[in-house]
């Protein structure tokens, strides 16, 4: 048997290495715009939105990453005998002066099963005056008299929340019992 020169071992290597890569980044290079379209909805995903548009977004993202995932484990031929060739759309134009007239908000429908409200306004013109419950030597008495637990100058949950409201409010009902005008 002959040898073989590492000339010919390294060239034949280098060959098949080519072939082998090469159909990887072609590949690689036809399903790009579908992994953009992924990353896109993925992107989306991230900022809020509603239950619905949560759903219609869970679908897109399952549709179009089944579509790069068949993109990049098949040959050309068989994706597109399955998902055909897309073409892409002439954009039109449009003229400026006949998009000013007309309105892009959308008005709720009579008929719907939600009542509808009336936006109130706020009253700008008065000033905002905010009154605690005792006032003058009353509210000093009251805050010489009360109390505040030390779990209650920042609570961690619910209950302690609830247990400081009811604290302060049988305090409140002994100040009262106790205050004389």
């Amino acid at each position: 048997m002959k040898k073989l020169t590492p000339l010919v071992v390294l060239c034949s290597a280098f060959v098949m290495f080519s072939f082998a890569y090469s159909s990887a980044v072609f590949a690689k290079k036809r399903c790009k715009p579908f992994l953009e379209k992924l990353h896109k909805i993925q992107t989306m995903q991230r900022k809020g939105y509603s239950l619905k548009r949560g759903e219609n977004l869970r679908a897109k993202e399952d549709k179009a990453r089944d579509k790069w995932w068949q993109c990049e484990n098949s040959s050309k031929a068989k994706f597109k005998a399955k998902y055909g060739v897309k073409k892409k759309k002439a954009k039109k134009y449009k003229n400026k002066k006949t998009v000013v007239n007309k309105t892009y908000y959308t008005k709720m429908k009579k008929t719907s099963a939600y009542p509808q409200h009336k936006v109130t306004t706020f009253n700008q013109g008065s000033a905002i005056v905010i009154k605690s419950k005792y006032q003058g030597d009353k509210m000093l008495s009251w805050l010489d008299f009360y109390h505040k637990p030390i779990k209650c100058q920042r609570p961690k949950s619910m209950s302690i929340f609830a247990y400081c409201s009811e604290n302060k409010l049988q305090q409140q009902g002994e100040f009262e019992k106790t205050y004389r005008d």
